[in-house]
């Protein structure tokens, strides 16, 4: 099974739809919603290494203009 998480995002007022078409158009997001809450967004992520999942998450997904804070949840396997 690929490396996969889910990043939920808080992004800044009025950033909500502009971060949304940037995840959803990244080659590695799955699926993006938006949501009501603590959180604006939600990514599903997949990757082909640790490596590079943890690459996307600590760079690329913290440039995209708007986005005020992330948190990440790695899926695992039993």
């Amino acid at each position: 099974m690929p490396p996969e998480a889910f990043v939920l995002f808080k992004t800044k007022a009025s950033h909500e739809q502009q971060v949304y078409i940037a995840l959803r158009d990244h080659p590695l997001v799955a699926e993006t919603h938006a949501l009501y809450g603590e959180y604006d967004l939600i990514a599903r992520v997949t990757s082909t290494g640790q490596k590079a999942l943890s690459q996307l998450l600590l760079t690329e997904f913290r440039q995209i203009e708007g986005v005020k804070e992330t948190q990440t949840l790695i899926v695992v396997d039993y």
